[in-house]
């Protein structure tokens, strides 16, 4: 026995789906390779470049080593095969982007789009300010305080790790705004709670600086002001572009012809001093509801 009509067009619209699925992580993935084939003739160059910070402030007479035998060739590769996934999100989250956007509705696209984007750029940023001022801070702080007669001496494979955590973890905290915005677009707060709560938030900052970066006032600061002012601009835009929301958020009914927005309930005097025309409008709208209700029946009547 066939199955029916409607059952085959849903196997079908699964499968479309899935060889689409399939199209775009094919296309991800040789991305990937291409910009790895592209990058790896030059891994040493890379290396050295992602080992600048450290390899400026080592003493003289001492290099980084490497303590593993398949060392000198794994790391450099694992190290270009990480900045292709980088150098590639912008391309791998539009991939990602086509295969959801038939699904979303038009509201959603225009908020998801512009949020893409601020995060691949925050997390750019997030990776450059940890390369910029906080490795040369905190490489300089434990050379430093190295005990006297220790030869500093990292190991590549170590190393690489450190600054992959690092990086991640800088990157991540860098999309603070793009976490408040969400935060008030799921109506899970709103800006005045979570201004509210900027005392909080500011010792919160200051005990991830304090985690991540050597224990030093100033090392502290340098990641704790940027996720604080990085806060503000979330709760700033939250304001801006969602100051509608609670607006749409008492809508009740909507038509092409009126609007039905849910009042807010009024206060114990307000209500004895207006009790008649609270009940005239009462009165009005169960009328104009019978009247839609009798129209209805009447057209299913005629058809």
């Amino acid at each position: 026995m066939s199955s029916p009509p409607h059952e085959e067009q849903s196997e079908q619209t699964l499968m479309d789906h899935l060889i689409e699925l399939r199209d775009r992580l094919l296309h991800m993935v040789l991305a990937i390779l291409v910009v790895f084939l592209a990058l790896f003739a030059f891994s040493d160059d890379i290396f050295t470049l992602a080992a600048a910070p450290l390899l400026k402030l080592m003493p003289a007479g001492t290099s980084m080593i490497a303590t593993g035998v398949t060392s000198p060739f794994l790391v450099p590769f694992k190290l270009v095969m990480m900045l292709s996934v980088l150098l590639t999100i912008p391309y791998l989250l539009h991939q990602i982007w086509s295969f959801i956007a038939p699904g979303l509705y038009s509201h959603e696209k225009k908020l998801a789009a512009p949020l893409l984007i601020s995060s691949v750029v925050l997390f750019y940023c997030g990776i450059a300010f940890a390369y910029f001022v906080i490795f040369p801070i905190l490489f300089g702080f434990f050379i430093g305080i190295a005990p006297q007669g220790v030869a500093v001496m990292t190991d590549i494979g170590q190393y690489l790790d450190f600054i992959i955590a690092i990086f991640l973890a800088f990157g991540i905290a860098f999309e603070v705004p793009v976490a408040t915005f969400l935060l008030v677009a799921a109506g899970i707060t709103t800006p005045d709670k979570l201004a509210a709560k900027r005392p909080y938030i500011i010792i919160g900052a200051f005990v991830i600086g304090m985690v991540l970066t050597p224990p030093d006032v100033i090392s502290q600061s340098l990641l704790a002001v940027p996720i604080w002012l990085l806060f503000e601009l979330g709760l700033f835009m939250s304001r801006l572009f969602l100051k509608d929301k609670a607006k749409q958020d008492n809508v009740i009914m909507e038509t092409d012809e009126f609007e039905l927005i849910e009042e807010a309930p009024a206060s114990h005097g307000a209500a004895d001093g207006h009790t008649d025309t609270d009940n005239s409008k009462d009165e009005d709208m169960e009328k104009m509801f019978d009247e839609m209700e009798q129209e209805e029946e009447d057209n299913n009547r005629k058809s």
